[in-house]
């Protein structure tokens, strides 16, 4: 992959394309919707990140380490058109531990569908910044983009990492996947790597 790509004036991504076969994507056990956590962080930034907090103190801690931050107070005040904001603007939610019920209560029926329901901490920097490295390494797996396709691309690191890391994490997503799909390898056709700018590279393959 690294020698049949041209270098770039920016640091490219590297992604594993896993193509599927044999299939029937109208049956909801062939859509695919994983998050797998990586072994090493892929470099790709984790997404604007909100927080749902009780305690003023603990919010004025945070502050800059959150894109935004809701009081728990004003959460029963909010319309469909501000939770389909957040839905559309946020990639990380995060919520005091007691917040969640009050999120649940008056969000959960517009975040849980989009699995966008916020992940409980304590209220701590510490916990915050935890649960922020955790995420930078867990990515998204799907099949599913408006309808279920017979190929999945997801970034698996950049040009940067070592050819070990890059390995190690996309071992990480194939092995997810066949253990998700019905028939296990028969339902893999193909599994290819690619940089950004450059052409794809099949791996491994039958002698």
């Amino acid at each position: 992959m690294r020698s049949s790509s041209k270098q770039r004036k920016f640091t490219q991504t590297i992604e594993l394309m896993v193509n599927l076969t044999g299939l029937d994507f109208k049956k909801p056990e062939n859509q695919l919707d994983l998050k797998v956590t990586l072994p090493f962080a892929t470099g790709k930034g984790r997404g604007k990140v909100l927080v749902f907090c009780r305690e003023k103190g603990f919010a004025a801690d945070i502050k800059e380490k959150a894109d935004r931050i809701i009081m728990e107070s004003d959460i029963q005040g909010m319309n469909k058109k501000d939770v389909a904001q957040i839905i559309d603007e946020f990639d990380v939610l995060l919520a005091e531990g007691p917040v969640m019920l009050t999120v649940g209560k008056y969000l959960g029926q517009q975040l849980a569908p989009k699995n966008k329901m916020p992940r409980p901490i304590q209220p701590s920097v510490s916990q915050v910044e935890s649960a922020l490295a955790e995420m930078s390494s867990v990515t998204r797996v799907s099949n599913k983009k408006g309808k279920a396709m017979p190929v999945i691309q997801v970034v698996i690191g950049n040009e940067k990492m070592k050819d070990e890391q890059l390995a190690a994490n996309g071992l990480s997503v194939f092995n997810a996947v066949m253990g998700s799909v019905p028939g296990k390898s028969q339902s893999i056709k193909s599994v290819f790597v690619k940089e950004t700018m450059g052409p794809s590279t099949k791996v491994g393959g039958k002698e």
